[in-house]
């Protein structure tokens, strides 16, 4: 689809976290910035305090990678799906969103389901870095046997939460049990989105 552009030549561009879904930034794009972030790669805007065209991070260093485009149905607004490379917002937060509708603050993530993915990223440091006193790091050298165990464990102890009918210790349980999934997937070298994408094959049947 083409895009619409309006009276000053320019497109509201919504970049969001490819893997987390989490809005990171509303930016603008000009025909020239949008050309450029198709053909490099990496998201570019169209500045209108500046009057300038800018690359996202090329002063910092925290690019935005492009992953996928979208036109809405009007033609005249942008999704950008991008891969961050560390913070977006000029604050040093992850998204210029970080403040609710009162003003305040906040470290919830939009959508609250974007922490599988910060955990996803936090066990592949953690694999990295491989500290010595990180837990992560020694299931990770453990391998696959101490790791697929204590899958095992925690899902029994999901299982004996919810015959308790403790939603407190149910809801506890869940999350040791899916902080050890995504260990087993990192170890596996499997993607979460692998998985949603099998979940959403499966929907489609």
């Amino acid at each position: 689809m083409e895009v619409r552009f309006d009276q000053q030549g320019l497109a509201p561009a919504i970049v969001q976290h490819a893997r987390s879904g989490e809005v990171l930034m509303l930016g603008y794009m000009n025909a020239e910035a949008l050309e450029l972030t198709r053909t490099t790669g990496l998201v570019t805007f169209w500045s209108r305090s500046r009057q300038a065209i800018w690359r996202k991070g090329e002063t910092s260093g925290n690019v935005l990678r492009l992953v996928d485009l979208r036109v809405d149905c009007d033609g005249d607004a942008l999704l950008v799906l991008a891969e961050p490379a560390g913070p977006t917002c000029h604050t040093g937060e992850r998204s210029c969103f970080h403040y609710d509708a009162s003003g305040t603050l906040t470290r919830r993530l939009a959508p609250a389901g974007a922490v599988l993915s910060r955990l996803a990223d936090g066990v592949r440091e953690r694999r990295a870095v491989a500290p010595e006193a990180s837990y992560t790091a020694r299931l990770l050298r453990d391998g696959v046997d101490r790791i697929g165990k204590k899958v095992g464990e925690e899902a029994v102890e999901v299982i004996i939460a919810a015959k308790n009918a403790s939603h407190a210790e149910l809801v506890y349980e869940l999350a040791d049990l899916l902080y050890h999934i995504v260990v087993l997937l990192e170890d596996q070298n499997v993607s979460l989105e692998a998985v949603w994408q099998e979940l959403e094959r499966r929907m489609k049947l």
